[in-house]
């Protein structure tokens, strides 16, 4: 799997303090919201919305705040009418290319907010397709197995569209194409896989090795515009060396 996937793994594993949870709550209810203000409340119909849902509840989000969150965006007048969402592109140091998707109220602000942190970070905002061209977006369903048992997974699932599968460490990341994630998720689930997440993705299609030094940067830089009010979600090609991603793990 990529470094940066690998690394959110690692997030996910370790856990999120209170404070980061609180922030990682308040951007899955606004996916959330954003998704039934585009296509209604009814997840059957909404793809968008199921997605979201399943997202929120990989992340272990109240089903009481689920419900809220759609009855809300359902109502006139209700939070998140103005929010857009919009993806930009830039590149990080070691010349990574980084996407960074995000739900605004106001594209100014988010902007500048994005610009500052790459070029403090080392790196910088680059034009609309520059780095866009170098990822495919592509379903993910993250499972705990040993390699063994990952095969297996796979041959249950591959009927239902995997179309590859990568492991490490006792984590395995399936992939396919987008309007495959859910059958291939329900396979997996049927097969008894312990599922961690699900979800659209943009996965890199070759990925840019990174020096020890170069690689603690990117680190930070990926989790700092994370941390962003706007941001959703970031995406990179980054490969980190494994010590670097252990190290860095301990100290986060």
């Amino acid at each position: 799997m990529s470094g940066h996937s690998k690394w959110s793994t690692i997030k996910h594993a370790k856990g999120i303090n209170d404070a980061r949870r609180g922030k990682l709550f308040t951007k899955l209810t606004k996916e959330i919201i954003v998704a039934v203000k585009d296509g209604g409340a009814d997840p059957d119909a909404n793809f968008k919305l199921r997605m979201a849902v399943q997202r929120a509840k990989d992340q272990n989000l109240p089903g009481d705040t689920i419900d809220r969150a759609i009855k809300r965006a359902s109502g006139e007048g209700s939070d998140g009418a103005q929010m857009v969402e919009a993806t930009y592109e830039g590149y990080g140091p070691g010349g990574i290319g980084i996407l960074v998707e995000v739900l605004t109220d106001n594209r100014n602000r988010t902007v500048s907010d994005v610009r500052s942190t790459l070029s403090k970070g080392g790196g910088n905002l680059a034009s609309s397709g520059a780095v866009a061209w170098q990822f495919d977006q592509r379903g993910v369903v993250i499972a705990e197995a040993d390699d063994d048992d990952a095969e297996d997974l796979a041959l249950a699932a591959i009927d239902a569209g995997v179309l590859d599968f990568e492991t490490d460490d006792g984590v395995v990341s399936f992939y396919s194409n987008p309007g495959d994630l859910e059958g291939v998720r329900g396979a997996l689930d049927e097969a008894g896989a312990a599922i961690r997440s699900s979800e659209l993705s943009m996965v890199p299609q070759n990925t840019v090795n990174l020096e020890s030094k170069e690689a603690v940067r990117t680190l930070r830089l990926l989790d700092q515009l994370e941390e962003l009010d706007d941001v959703q979600r970031v995406f990179s090609n980054a490969d980190f060396p494994d010590q670097v991603l252990a190290e860095y793990s301990q100290q986060s």
